[in-house]
Order: C-alpha cells, then structure tokens, then sequence
C-alpha cells in the first residue's frame, strides 16, 4: 500500500509560512492529513520483497536527510551523522558482523532467528544502501535525564529518516544490533573515536510490500488523564 497523493500542495504557502494573502497558513490550509496518517501508521521494518538490484540514488537519500533533520533535539548544536554505505566489500563485512551478532543472541536468549530476520540477514550484503545513524555528542552519564536527551537527540531523526524513505516507496529495517560492536563498526568505516551509532537502516526499494497497520492497544488502554491509571479525560 502507497501513501495517498496529497490532494492539495502547499503552492500558496512561502517558506515563512504564510499564505499568499498575508496571513499565516495553517497546516490544514495545505497538508492532506490522511496521507500523512498513512506514513505514519504503515512505516514498517520491511526485510522482504526489496528490490536487492536497484540502486538507490544519492539525492534520494539526502532529500531524507534533510526531513529527518528537521526532528526535535534535546541538546544544543546538530551532532547527527549519517554514514551511508554502498561499497559492496564493507556491506559483505557489515552483514558478516550483525549476523554473528544475531546468531549470538539467539544463542544467549535460547530462541531461534525468526524467519522473516533470517530474510534478511541472508541479502544483507547485497541490500543497496545501509545508512547508520551516529551522534558525535559527548557520552552521557549513567542518570536519566541525560540519557534521555542524549538519545532523545538523535533517535527522533532515525525515526523521521525511516518515514521519508517510506513516502518515497523505500523499504528499511529498524536496527540496533551492530550498536553492540561500536569499535568493530568503526574500523570497518574509518570512524573517528567519540562518534557513536546508533540505529543502521537497510535500505531498498520495495516490490510489491503490502505495509498495513501494525496491530497495537488502542489509545484509551495506554492513555491516563491527570492521575496514574485514570482513563477518563
């Protein structure tokens, strides 16, 4: 399933903005709010059905770069990179290193590699582009509140990079395994040290992906009005 055509294009709406007439646009003066519903709810880790032989052109992904850095930040200064890799030689030693890393923790975990992984895991080499996500931000310390803007700084871009990829009919896969093998990682693509990645995206386009909603509790079972476990507004 496509995202919908936007119906209506924001042509009357300057970068400010504001509508042609002077005042300022507001979003549903412009925005057709069902297909963006569509991107938002059908944007799933995608391991099937890739077209493993096209490639994906550069100024694709950086159009993806330029939304995705557009998320919120919790910490002063943009510290995102992305390192996008399409040398056949590191793909195979990438693939190499996150299935050792995935059979690992199966092993550790006593569970087996589920299929649609195995999928996956099997053309990882040959997948056209994989784009790690990394922040060069200082480390933070072992309290909450840093964490959560440390992380809360650059995960948000590797989510709305994974929605704009997904509006232009590419597949990827939420990743953290080769998180795990930082060093390794690094070596392999010359990282300099403090550079810290985080998610890594396969990334393909999609042949005939049927991506529907992900079946989840409803708003009113996870939602809590002004006191813990109340349900009512």
């Amino acid at each position: 399933m496509q995202p919908k055509a936007p119906e209506r294009s924001p042509r009357n709406v300057n970068r400010a903005g504001k509508a042609s007439s002077g005042k300022v646009a507001v979003a549903s003066d412009f925005l057709d709010v069902a297909s963006v519903d569509v991107v938002l709810s059908t944007t799933r880790s995608v391991r099937r059905k890739l077209d493993f032989d096209r490639a994906v052109p550069p100024e694709v992904i950086h159009d993806c770069v330029n939304l995705a850095t557009q998320a919120p930040t919790g910490l002063g200064g943009e510290n995102w990179r992305f390192m996008v890799v399409a040398d056949p030689e590191k793909k195979r030693s990438l693939a190499a290193l996150y299935k050792t890393v995935l059979t690992d923790l199966a092993k550790q975990r006593g569970i087996e590699v589920k299929a649609t992984q195995q999928a996956l895991v099997d053309r990882l080499h040959e997948i056209p582009a994989m784009i790690f996500v990394c922040t060069t931000a200082d480390r933070p310390g072992t309290e909450v509140a840093g964490q959560v803007a440390y992380y809360g700084s650059i995960l948000p871009a590797a989510w709305s990079l994974m929605l704009a990829l997904r509006a232009r009919n590419l597949g990827a896969t939420w990743t953290t395994l080769l998180s795990a093998r930082q060093e390794e990682v690094a070596a392999v693509l010359g990282m300099p040290p403090g550079v810290v990645q985080t998610v890594m995206l396969p990334v393909a386009y999609t042949k005939d992906a049927r991506l529907k909603k992900a079946d989840r509790l409803d708003a009113a079972q996870v939602t809590y009005w002004d006191s813990w476990g109340s349900d009512s507004p």
